[in-house]
């Protein structure tokens, strides 16, 4: 099963990036580590600052993957390109956030990609990557 791992803007700097929030791990740590966790699993990662990247990644796997988890960071709550990118292509997506969005600016609390998503999971911090995996791991998706 291929799984991908797509980060928005600003997520390259979890670790270092408000660790009172984001936690003090890094996510290429992590990453690491849900390798090991989920050997079954062909995982891949990747991370832009770009809006545009993020849409062609989307494209580019959204039809021959088996599941994304995106964290789209900020681009959540502004970007329709992304929530368009997301109900066009074949490939379920589970929308993941590290912190409660909805304990936060409420700017944060409207999602652009949430009603073209399999799921949403929110605040449970780098956990939150592994119940999305779970969500793949026991369900078909092919």
């Amino acid at each position: 099963m291929k799984i991908i791992i797509i980060h928005g803007p600003n997520l390259n700097l979890l670790g270092v990036r408000e660790p009172g929030i984001y936690g003090s791990e890094s996510f290429d740590a992590f990453f690491d580590t849900l390798k090991k966790e989920y050997a079954s699993l062909s995982l891949e990662y990747f991370q832009s600052n770009h809006e545009g990247a993020l849409v062609d990644k989307l494209h580019e796997v959204g039809f021959s993957y088996d599941g994304i988890v995106l964290n789209a960071a900020a681009y959540t709550h502004t970007s329709v390109a992304l929530g368009d990118a997301i109900a066009a292509i074949k490939t379920p997506v589970v929308e993941v956030h590290i912190s409660n969005v909805y304990a936060r600016e409420a700017f944060r609390h409207h999602s652009f990609i949430s009603k073209h998503c399999a799921g949403v999971i929110v605040g449970f911090g780098l956990p939150g990557y592994r119940l999305a995996l779970e969500y793949f791991a026991r369900t078909q998706h092919s």
